[in-house]
C-alpha cells in the first residue's frame, strides 16, 4: 500500500479539485467524480483499485449514516413518517420484487432467488448520493425531508432482503417464518442496540471531564460501536447507527457545550466531505475489475440487461410516488395525515426521479461470495455485479444531470414556507432581541447601571427592535461590517508578528471569534 501512497494522495487532491469544479460549473459533484474515476481507470499503469465490501460496510457506511442522522430534523422525520417508512420499506420490497420477476423472466439463468438478490442490491436509493444531490439542487423542504429520511432507512431494509435472498440462492431453501422472525429481530434489535449505546455515550459525555477534542473523539467512536455491536448480535447495524445518531442529535444541547457543537459540526462536515468524494471516485475506479469479471458474457448484452433493470427501478419508483399520493388522498378521510392537500403531479415525479444508487449497492454486490459451500461458482455473480454498476452509473449520470433541469422546468409547490427564509430569519432575530430585553429588564434591572457592558448590550437589543435600517440597507451594511472584521483580523495578525513573547493561542482565539462573526453574517445574507 505504501508504494501507491503518492497515487492515493493525488486522488484526494483530484477529488478536492473536482468538487470545486463541480460548484463552479454547477454540476452535482458525484457525477464528475464517477466520470473521473472511469477515465483514470483506463490510464495505463494506474494501480488496480479493488473495492473491499468490508471496507464500505465498516469504514464508510457508519460515519456517513451517522453524520446524515445528525443533520436530519427529527421533527420533519416524524411529520412525514408514514411516507418515509413506506418508501424505505414497502417501496424497497416492491422494487426488489419487480426486479426479481423481471430478471427471472428475461435474463437467462436467473432464478427467482437470484432475482431477489439483485433486487435487494439495487432497490435502495443511496443516502450518500441523495445527500450530495440535494445539497446541490433547491427543492421544497418537505421533499428534502422525505428523501433524506428515506435514504437513512432504506439501506437497512435492502440489506435485510439481500441477506435472505443470499441464503435462498446459496441453499435453495427459504423458510418464511424463520425469515420473518429474523426480520423482526434485525429491526427491533438494531434500533434497541443503537438507542442503548447512544444513551451510554450521552452519559459518558455528561459524566466524564470532556472538552471539545474528547467530545469529537467520542462522536467518532459512537457510530462504529453501534454498527459493530448490532452486526455482532445479528441485528441491523444500519438501523443501530441511524437510531443512535438521531437520539444523540436530538439531545446534543444536553451534553455538548457550544464550543464542542461548533467544532464537532466542522470536523464531521470535513471528514464526510472527504469520504463522500472517495466513495464516488471508487465507483468509477472499480470498472476494470467489474468488466474483467464478466468472462465469456457478451458485454453489450450485459449492458442491455443493466439498462433494462435501471428502467425497472425508475418506473417502479415513479409509480410508487403517485401511489403514495393516491393512498394519502384516500386515507385522509380516515386518519390525520401530514398534509391533506393534493401535491399535484410534479412532486411524485420529482420523488421518483431522485432515486440515485450508490456505493452501498456496489459493496453489497461485491460481498457476494465467489463460490458456494460445495465449491461451485456462485451463480451469475459477475453479471449481478456488472448490472449493479450500470444501474449506479446511469442513475447518477442521467438523473443527477437532469434533476436540476426537471426542477426548473416543473418546480414543485412549496406549501410549507410562504415567506422567504430571510423574512423568517429577521423575525427570529427580533424575537430573540425581545426575549433578551425582557430577561434583562426582569431579572437584572438593578445591574444595568452597575455594569456598563450590560447596559450597552441592552441598548444594542433595543436598537435592533426599533431600527429597520439593517434590513433596508443590509447588503451595504454587510460589506462595511466584513471590511471592519478584516481590518481587525489584520491588526491581530500584525500584533502577533510584532510581539514575539505574545501567546499565539490568544491571538488564534480572537481570530476564531472574528471568523464566527463573519460566518454569522454570511448566514444572514
Amino acid at each position: 500500500m505504501l508504494e501507491n501512497f503518492a497515487f492515493y494522495l493525488f486522488l484526494v487532491l483530484l477529488i478536492t479539485m473536482l468538487i470545486m469544479l463541480a460548484k463552479k460549473i454547477r454540476v452535482a459533484y458525484p457525477v464528475l467524480l464517477v466520470l473521473a474515476g472511469l477515465l483514470i481507470s483506463f490510464i495505463p499503469g494506474v494501480p488496480p483499485i479493488k473495492v473491499e465490501p468490508e471496507l464500505i460496510f465498516i469504514i464508510f457506511l457508519p460515519p456517513l449514516l451517522y453524520e446524515a442522522a445528525w443533520s436530519t430534523s427529527w421533527k420533519e422525520l416524524w411529520r412525514w413518517r408514514r411516507i418515509i417508512f413506506s418508501f424505505a420499506f414497502v417501496v424497497v420490497f416492491f422494487t426488489a420484487l419487480s426486479v426479481a420477476v423481471f430478471a427471472n423472466y428475461f435474463i437467462p439463468g436467473f432464478s427467482l432467488a437470484l432475482g431477489f438478490l439483485l433486487g435487494g442490491i439495487v432497490s435502495p436509493p443511496d443516502a450518500v448520493s441523495a445527500g450530495a444531490i440535494l445539497k446541490f439542487v433547491k427543492v421544497p423542504k418537505r421533499l428534502a425531508s422525505i428523501l433524506e429520511g428515506e435514504s437513512l432507512l432504506n439501506d437497512a431494509s435492502s440489506l435485510i432482503i439481500f441477506r435472505f435472498a443470499m441464503i435462498a440462492a446459496a441453499t435453495g431453501q427459504f423458510v418464511w417464518y424463520e425469515a420473518a422472525g429474523s426480520f423482526i429481530w434485525m429491526c427491533i434489535g438494531g434500533v434497541g442496540i443503537g438507542l442503548t449505546l447512544a444513551y451510554i455515550f450521552l452519559k459518558m459525555h455528561k459524566i466524564l471531564p470532556t472538552d471539545p477534542n474528547t467530545d469529537i473523539l467520542l462522536t467518532f467512536i459512537a457510530p462504529f460501536s453501534m454498527y459493530l455491536a448490532a452486526e455482532e448480535l445479528h441485528a441491523s447495524g444500519v438501523l443501530a447507527v441511524v437510531s443512535g445518531g438521531l437520539f444523540l442529535s436530538y439531545r446534543s444541547h444536553d451534553f455538548l457545550s457550544s464550543a464542542s457543537r461548533i467544532r464537532t459540526v466542522t470536523v464531521w462536515e470535513s471528514f464526510c466531505f472527504l469520504l463522500n468524494g472517495i466513495v464516488f471516485m471508487l465507483i468509477g475506479l472499480d470498472l476494470p475489475e467489474i468488466v474483467n469479471g464478466l468472462g465469456d458474457t457478451d458485454i453489450y448484452t450485459a449492458i442491455g440487461y443493466g439498462v433494462a433493470v435501471t428502467a425497472v427501478l425508475v418506473i417502479v419508483r415513479i409509480l410508487a410516488g403517485y401511489a403514495a399520493v393516491i393512498t394519502t388522498l384516500v386515507m385522509r378521510n380516515f386518519i390525520t395525515v401530514a398534509d391533506a392537500q393534493s401535491p399535484g403531479w410534479k412532486t411524485p415525479m420529482i420523488i421518483g426521479w431522485t432515486g440515485m444508487r450508490g456505493v452501498v449497492s456496489l459493496a453489497a454486490a461485491l460481498s457476494i461470495p465467489l463460490t458456494l459451500e460445495n465449491g461451485a461458482p456462485f451463480p451469475q455473480r459477475n453479471l449481478i455485479l456488472f448490472i449493479t454498476f450500470v444501474a449506479i452509473l446511469l442513475t447518477l449520470l442521467v438523473q443527477g444531470l437532469t434533476l436540476p433541469f426537471l426542477l426548473k422546468k416543473f418546480p414543485p409547490i412549496d406549501r410549507d414556507f410562504v415567506r422567504t427564509e430571510k423574512e423568517i430569519d429577521y423575525e427570529i432575530q427580533n424575537k430573540l432581541a425581545q426575549v433578551a430585553v425582557e430577561k434583562i429588564r426582569k431579572d437584572y434591572a438593578d445591574k444595568v447601571d452597575s455594569f456598563p457592558t450590560l447596559k450597552d448590550q441592552l441598548q444594542k437589543y433595543e436598537n435592533q427592535l426599533t431600527s429597520s435600517e439593517i434590513i433596508i440597507n443590509y447588503a451595504e451594511y454587510r460589506k462595511i461590517y466584513i471590511d471592519i472584521l478584516e481590518t481587525q483580523r489584520m491588526w491581530l495578525i500584525n500584533k502577533n508578528r510584532e510581539e514575539l513573547l505574545l501567546d499565539e493561542e490568544i491571538i488564534r482565539k480572537h481570530l476564531r471569534i472574528l471568523d464566527l462573526q463573519e460566518e454569522r453574517m454570511n448566514m444572514k445574507s
